[in-house]
């Protein structure tokens, strides 16, 4: 069972390692020059985001913690036990039927026995 992770950002800004890069694509020579590209590396889980839509190293950073914060959530929440339930006779009688059709299909496919 894994640990509960922090999804505030405060803490997460202390726990990440930070690495920025440039970006590259459409946005000119303001994008293709300055590295306003972010990736967030959270060691504890092992989670890596980046972010490299907007020209703005701020947006981009902004945009990465969103998503750190969004994997974290789907970490941390616990599945429910599944509670086991009887098959209704209908369910029975259907998947029997089903298994008769079958039989009968591949019964049809089979070679004819050899008269001695």
């Amino acid at each position: 069972m894994s640990p509960d992770f922090p999804t505030d950002r405060e803490s997460l800004e202390k726990e990440v390692v930070l690495h920025f890069f440039r970006a590259g694509g459409p946005g000119g020579q303001h994008r293709n020059k300055s590295e306003t590209a972010v990736r967030l590396f959270h060691p504890a889980s092992g989670i890596v985001v980046s972010a490299r839509e907007h020209r703005s190293q701020f947006a981009n950073r902004d945009l990465a913690f969103k998503r750190l914060i969004e994997k974290l959530k789907a970490r941390n929440r616990k599945a429910k036990k599944r509670i086991q339930t009887k098959p209704t006779k209908a369910s029975k009688r259907k998947r029997l039927e089903g298994k008769r059709r079958r039989s009968e299909t591949k019964k049809q496919r089979r070679r004819p026995a050899a008269e001695d």
